[in-house]
């Protein structure tokens, strides 16, 4: 299948490893010229040099170091991937964290950590991208949220930004539609991959996670990063033209909700 994302310009944030650069990987692998960003230095570089192997060509890759809860940082980034690719087509906003226990652990900073980290920035990264999207008269906004956003489960303060995230997703689909812009959100359920959250358990724990895995997911495994990678490059390509306001779960079946 032709998903007619060759020379399209994409945005991904947090992209430096996981479900970010998997969405790279995929959007790359499709032609896309792909701008990752990333705290880390070294991990960015590592992240660039793999991705300009997949493009086959690196002046396709943009690398920006950024720390996006800072609103400078997110100008900068849209600002360098429109002045390196002529503009913007494609924005995954995958960066994101949230901290603390229950009601009566979690400060009011770990609140607005949460927040900080994952919910404005999306909506920073989007207000700066809408305009460049106008002027190609389309473009494509993907939220990269969890299950844990469409029903109860994992930390208080994820859960919180996470549904807001694809709440987010579902007005600014609504807004943009007219502007021939289409938003999405994509939910994950439990990924393992190097360096991520579940990763660690295993090695930490491999009996137990074994154990969450029998009881939580049918299909008997952990999920991979590249599979949700791949649906992010379907909903950013002309083959998703009527799939707007959505959110996608890539769960394994792991969810329990209905809708």
């Amino acid at each position: 299948m032709n998903l007619e994302l060759n020379n399209k310009a994409a945005l991904i944030t947090g992209s430096t490893q996981g479900l970010g650069f998997a969405s790279a990987w995929a959007l790359a692998g499709e032609g896309c010229r792909v701008c990752i960003c990333g705290r880390d230095e070294e991990r960015l570089k590592r992240a660039s040099e793999k991705l300009e192997a997949r493009a086959g060509d690196s002046d396709c890759i943009l690398a920006v170091q950024a720390d996006l809860t800072n609103v400078e940082d997110i100008a900068m980034v849209v600002t360098q991937t429109v002045e390196k690719f002529g503009g913007l087509d494609v924005l995954v906003n995958n960066v994101g964290h949230a901290g603390g226990g229950g009601l009566l652990d979690a400060t009011d900073q770990d609140w607005q950590n949460a927040l900080d980290r994952t919910l404005y920035p999306a909506i920073r990264t989007s207000r700066l991208a809408v305009p460049y999207m106008k002027l190609r008269g389309e473009g494509v906004i993907i939220m990269i949220a969890s299950i844990w956003g469409r029903e109860s489960g994992g930390r208080m303060t994820y859960n919180a930004v996470k549904a807001a995230e694809i709440s987010l997703a579902k007005s600014l689909a609504q807004q943009l539609a007219c502007e021939n812009i289409r938003v999405n959100s994509v939910a994950p359920g439990s990924i393992s991959f190097p360096g991520g959250t579940w990763y660690r358990r295993q090695q930490e724990d491999p009996d137990a996670m074994a154990e969450f895995v029998g009881q939580n997911i049918p299909f008997g495994r952990f999920g991979r990063a590249d599979e949700v990678g791949d649906v992010v490059a379907f909903l950013a390509s002309a083959r998703a033209s009527w799939v707007s306001g959505a959110t996608i779960t890539v769960d394994g079946c792991q969810s329990r909700s209905l809708i």
